[in-house]
């Protein structure tokens, strides 16, 4: 059976995970707080003087990103009755995790619950690890469903929701490095912040749900944490940002994030591409070009990466590979060239595997990278493009199905 998708048990959780957030959510969570707000609510709740402030904020700030602690009892250098204070006040902990899939090519794709906000409702949001040779990337979600409606995205097809905080954004980091066994042991000495057998998450892209340039300043915040050398400690050359083409946020965020960035593109010409992706009526071709030829830090040791997915006799001629080309004349660029991925009611067809090779050779002879990426977790709706969530539309196949027994239980009794 080792072809087969699974569906792990999450009543066997590591002894590091934590109970789900919704059992904490009225109280504040003091994750995704920066070093200077985090000193300032713990001092405005009057559990710490205003001289210690700053060093219980680096005290949980360790706990929290170094050590992956999600429950104040586990920070042992913390007195036993600021830890209960805390405890009462706060929360840590993290989001539900409502369903863990592993595809048969070890891709893991997580079902996030997070509690509501304010006058809200709970939501849901999908995150996707891909273990790769030497690395492991995590694709992060920014926003609960989208606005943008690209036509060949499924996520696309799930109306937008609302903005994730810093701390759902992060929660997503976070519980990943739990459930991999990424945050060191408990016993493990205080400088440890890795496994002794390396780091399985040590890269990140926001390409998950959401267009994350839409969210700015929560991404900004998390991305930052993320970053953070005392901290969770990924270097922004392994974070990459992936926007759709939101032209005035894109200098923004060399300047004040300083990531990697990565444009969805998808087509060469603004008519093909306003029906592809529809932001492109406001932030047309060469509007996203010029921004991205100004984009702070662009070398050739940090270049852009061009998101094409291949769409048979849509967008993967030759004319359009030539195009694309002459479209990035003098942009430091890596243009990944991503098969498309069905998804059910989806009218778009992958091209021939024969004719994505050849557009890739003409890219390559033009001096572009342009590797052909490996769809991962198909099988678990965890590709590019293909995160809705299917599992929602399970659950409400299986609601209708229960609704229904119930309906007819009742008429027998």
């Amino acid at each position: 059976m080792s072809g087969m998708t699974t569906t792990l048990d999450l009543n066997a959780r590591p002894a590091r995970a934590a109970p789900p957030a919704g059992a904490g959510s009225e109280r504040p969570s003091l994750v995704g707080l920066s070093r200077a707000e985090l000193a300032e609510t713990l001092v405005a709740s009057g559990l710490v003087p205003e001289r210690q402030g700053k060093m219980r904020a680096q005290q949980l700030w360790h706990w929290l990103y170094v050590r992956g602690v999600s429950d104040f009892g586990d920070m042992f250098n913390i007195s036993k009755e600021l830890r209960s204070s805390l405890a009462g006040r706060f929360t840590i902990a993290r989001p539900e995790i409502v369903e863990e899939q592993v595809s048969k090519d070890g891709t893991r794709k997580w079902l996030f619950r997070f509690p509501p906000r304010g006058a809200g409702r709970p939501v849901e949001i999908e995150t996707v690890y891909i273990p790769e040779e030497g690395r492991g990337t995590l694709c992060i979600s920014s926003q609960v469903g989208c606005t943008l409606t690209c036509s060949f995205c499924h996520t696309g097809t799930q109306k937008l929701v609302r903005n994730l905080t810093a701390e759902e954004i992060l929660s997503q980091l976070m519980t990943a490095r739990d459930r991999l066994g990424d945050f060191p042991d408990r016993d493990t000495p205080d400088g440890a912040i890795v496994p002794a057998e390396g780091r399985k998450v040590s890269n990140i892209v926001m390409m998950g749900m959401g267009e994350p340039l839409y969210n700015f300043d929560n991404v900004k915040k998390a991305l930052l944490i993320a970053s953070d050398g005392d901290g969770l400690s990924l270097s922004k050359r392994r974070i990459t940002l992936s926007t759709s083409g939101v032209v005035p946020e894109i200098a923004r965020t060399g300047e004040e994030i300083g990531v990697m960035l990565a444009i969805s593109l998808h087509a060469v010409r603004d008519d093909l591409r306003d029906m592809l992706v529809p932001i492109n009526k406001k932030y047309p071709l060469k509007d996203l070009m010029d921004a991205c030829r100004s984009y702070p830090g662009l070398s050739n040791a940090r270049r852009i990466t061009f998101e094409y997915v291949m769409l048979r006799d849509v967008n993967d001629s030759l004319a359009d590979a030539k195009e694309l080309v002459r479209l990035l004349k003098g942009i430091p660029a890596k243009i990944n060239l991503i098969p498309f991925n069905p998804w059910p009611g989806t009218n778009y067809q992958c091209s021939e595997w024969e004719q994505i090779e050849k557009f890739a050779d003409y890219i390559n002879s033009a001096g572009y990278a342009s590797p052909i990426r490996t769809p991962r977790g198909r099988d678990i709706l965890a590709a590019c493009g293909q995160l809705k969530s299917e599992s929602e539309r399970m659950r409400k196949v299986d609601r209708l199905a229960l609704e229904a027994m119930m309906i007819a239980g009742h008429g027998e009794a």
